[in-house]
């Protein structure tokens, strides 16, 4: 088995936040193709446009999270986290399991904590403005 993570962005920015961050899981960049999209990880802005959101109605953590991806809340809002799994068999690749946004809390191993804590989640006004990365904290 191999775990592997995919993310649109070019391959010299995943290698430099994989340093900054210090991890060594394999990640790949699936820029310039459709394996995100097909595999439901990605939106086309047009897409994103046309679930009619109103961008003020969005909770905080959207705008803080696009900001501190480089993008704006448009091109935030086009990429989501998804989880798939796939098998070789004689030859030809089959998706077993697929699933994405909430879905994939099982691998955010923090969650299970926090729905335990007085306040759980803490999932308020403020929805996880509170996350930082573990060199952003002063």
């Amino acid at each position: 088995m191999t775990l592997l993570l995919v993310s649109q962005a070019p391959l010299a920015k995943l290698q430099a936040y994989k340093q900054r961050m210090g991890w060594s899981l394999p990640w790949v960049p699936a820029a310039n193709t459709d394996f995100n999209v097909d595999f439901g990880g990605s939106y086309t802005e047009e897409q994103v446009r046309s679930w009619g959101l109103d961008e003020s109605g969005l909770p905080p953590i959207v705008a803080l999270n696009a900001t501190a991806t480089g993008t704006d809340v448009l091109g935030y809002l086009t990429e989501t986290p998804a989880m798939s799994a796939f098998t070789l068999q004689d030859g030809a690749v089959y998706q077993t399991y697929a699933t994405a946004a909430r879905g994939v809390e099982f691998l955010m191993g923090y969650y299970p904590i926090l729905d335990r804590a007085p306040k759980g989640r803490d999932e308020g006004e403020a929805f996880q403005t509170w996350i930082r990365r573990h060199d952003e904290y002063v």
